[in-house]
């Protein structure tokens, strides 16, 4: 019996040693899981909403330099016209199902000494997955959720592109791309904490050095700001025929709209 005791003695006083050896261990693991099980609890972390890049309010506005690039003389030569430009959104006209529709009006002058004249209407309509925007009766996808850098999406889905009469068909299949989300940049005199860039097309089709043979381009990227909206707009569209000497078709055009206020 007393051996027995001893035994029992010996074994206790093992387990009390390997106790003592590992319960720090044993005590930080726990504390590990806790503070992981609290973390999780606490998360509210809040996805960016697209309307932080693409704000709707009524009497919210942004005003652009606007540099129109049109072709002249039956497209053999083209020209640099320059106007300032207002978007301003005027009202709240329809709410259905989590989609908010407003009306925005946009506003023109030569110069800054001019009057702004009344010069078009527009439509937004801001959900939780998507920005559209309505522009001479065609709808275009401007901004899709998740705001993620390389996220792509069908953005002239809505646009007849595929019709043979359509005016459209060189807006087929674009996919617009999110990059540099987050991004600092400067818009002329203007720094931006935090931007994101929309990739739309980069495409040439033929040989555009070649005067005669078919060729035509499609460029177009747009930059957001939060809080703002977009603050920047470079497109260009050009086909060019080789009859005739050669020449730009009609429809061929180009567009840079640079913010230089907003409120």
């Amino acid at each position: 019996a007393a051996f027995s005791m001893i035994k029992q003695s010996s074994f206790m006083q093992i387990i009390i040693q390997h106790m003592k050896k590992y319960l720090p261990i044993l005590l930080i693991g726990t504390l590990v899981l806790f503070m992981s099980s609290c973390s999780k609890k606490n998360d509210t972390t809040v996805p960016v909403e697209l309307s932080e890049y693409f704000p709707l309010e009524p009497g919210k506005y942004i005003t652009y330099n606007l540099d129109s690039l049109v072709f002249i003389n039956f497209g053999s030569s083209s020209v640099i016209r320059s106007y300032q430009v207002k978007y301003e959104v005027d009202a709240l006209i329809g709410d259905s199902l989590g989609v908010k529709t407003y009306r925005i009006f946009r506003y023109i002058r030569n110069t800054e000494s001019n009057p702004w004249q009344p010069d078009a209407t527009f439509m937004a309509s801001s959900a939780k997955n998507s920005i559209q925007f309505v522009e001479n009766n065609q709808r275009f996808i401007k901004l899709a959720f998740p705001l993620t850098n390389g996220f792509s999406w069908k953005g002239n889905s809505y646009i007849d592109t595929y019709s043979s009469n359509s005016e459209f068909q060189y807006l087929d299949d674009w996919d617009y791309v999110y990059d540099s989300i987050g991004a600092p940049i400067n818009i002329g005199n203007i720094s931006l904490d935090n931007t994101i860039i929309v990739n739309q097309r980069d495409e040439i089709i033929g040989e555009p050095s070649d005067p005669g043979a078919y060729s035509e381009v499609n460029y177009s990227k747009e930059k957001y700001a939060k809080g703002i909206g977009m603050v920047y707009r470079n497109f260009f569209h050009s086909e060019y025929q080789p009859g005739n000497g050669g020449y730009i078709a009609d429809g061929s055009y180009g567009i840079t709209l640079t913010m230089i206020d907003h409120n």
